[in-house]
């Protein structure tokens, strides 16, 4: 069985406050867009587990791999034989647009699929969040409001059905833990859920993301990509997540040449 586990963005992201677990409380929108990895699962044939990969090279041992892990837990907690995965990535890594903790929900629910098991949407909910703070978001993989650590979702009634988005991720990776640690908490919430469905031309001020400061700061040539967006005309533009990708959103395909950027990027009409 094959799945394509797919990138999100954050429309918005806001750090309330650190917790005493060590975790901040957010608020963010998060959407889920078209860049995917592609993700086989099959029962192994010979007895023995097998995890390969192909694509952008990922670094660390097999069993420290989110896709692993999340097998691991089914496996652990269903009593599953062994199996062959092959992960092939398309989403970079250090980006902010969720590649990792993507291919661990859907690697809990291709699991689910490939060996019939009943398990209900709250314990395969609870089992991704255990995984990462954004892996709850890929089970049900529509867009919603994200608050806690990430890991607490209510469905956002909003449509970027029709809107053309441009992906571009700059030659620089950030960690996701040095990004909390450079910040400081701003304790603003989003804007009301009304305000931002009728007024999607007012986010660039109402839709801030409280990492971009800290991460500009260290890694110029992201301002540079956002500034570069902005100008082909993009009527909202900010970084993924805690970076280093950044996105704009056009009412019309922008005009994009692989020389504007030097680097990754995609657009697409999003549905």
């Amino acid at each position: 069985m094959i799945v394509f586990p797919n990138a999100k963005i954050n429309l918005g992201l806001r750090i309330l406050r650190k917790r005493a677990d060590g975790f901040h409380d957010i608020e963010t929108i998060m959407v889920p867009v078209g860049l995917s990895d592609a993700l086989e699962i099959v029962p192994s044939a010979d007895g023995a587990f097998a995890f390969t990969t192909s694509g952008i090279a990922i670094q660390g041992e097999p069993e420290e791999n989110l896709c692993v892990k999340a097998f691991r837990m089914m496996q652990r907690k269903y009593g599953l034989p062994e199996v062959k995965i092959h992960l092939h990535k398309v989403i970079p890594a250090g980006a902010g647009l969720g590649g990792g903790s993507s291919d661990a929900a859907f690697a809990l629910k291709l699991t689910r699929r490939l060996f019939s098991i009943k398990v209900c949407g709250n314990e395969l909910h609870e089992m991704a969040a255990a995984l990462g703070s954004d892996c709850p978001f890929f089970i049900e993989n529509i867009t919603s409001v994200a608050s806690g650590r990430g890991e607490v979702l209510q469905p956002f009634p909003l449509s970027l059905n029709g809107y053309h988005l441009l992906l571009v991720k700059p030659d620089v990776s950030v960690s996701t833990p040095w990004a909390y640690n450079s910040i400081a908490p701003s304790g603003m919430s989003l804007p009301a859920p009304d305000q931002l469905v009728q007024s999607p031309d007012a986010w660039d001020a109402m839709l801030v993301n409280d990492f971009e400061p800290a991460v500009m700061k260290a890694y110029p040539v992201i301002r540079e990509v956002r500034d570069k967006i902005r100008s082909l005309g993009a009527f909202y533009t900010a970084m993924s997540g805690s970076g280093s990708a950044v996105f704009g959103l056009f009412n019309s395909q922008p005009v994009v040449k692989r020389e504007d950027f030097g680097r990754m990027f995609v657009w697409q009409e999003l549905r």
